[in-house]
């Protein structure tokens, strides 16, 4: 096995950092949250994005609030049939910012299967003076 030059190794530097996943977007109930607003581009009623995310009321109002100052959505209120209603909808930075997301992600998915299909192909024999512990 030979050892890889200066310049290789600084290129494999955090290669596998993935830094584009942002943590205020990788949070499952967040991801289900702008997932379903990228979906509806017109945006999506509370009560419906409760349903599609199988939150919780509390909950939904608490992801919502990060990602509102977050500054990738949206919330509007209004009245229909003299009832209170919330929309929600991705805003400009935060259907960029979801795009740039999913393709870090779809990264990651493409490293993982590279790496199974060259564990496949690979020889299983260690290299000479190590052992198993």
């Amino acid at each position: 096995m030979t050892k890889p030059s200066k310049t290789e190794s600084a290129a494999e530097n955090g290669r596998f950092a993935y830094n584009g996943l942002e943590r205020v977007i990788h949070e499952r109930a967040r991801l289900s949250i702008m997932t379903s607003l990228v979906a509806h581009p017109h945006g999506l009623l509370f009560s419906d994005l409760k349903d599609f995310c199988a939150l919780t009321d509390g909950n939904l109002s608490r992801h919502i609030d990060v990602l509102k100052e977050a500054g990738l959505i949206e919330v509007w209120k209004g009245l229909k049939n003299n009832r209170p209603q919330t929309l929600c909808r991705l805003s400009d930075v935060g259907r960029q910012r979801f795009t740039e997301y999913i393709n870090v992600l779809e990264n990651v998915v493409s490293d993982a299967v590279n790496s199974e299909a060259a564990e496949r192909a690979a020889d299983k024999t260690i290299t000479e003076g190590w052992s198993p512990v």
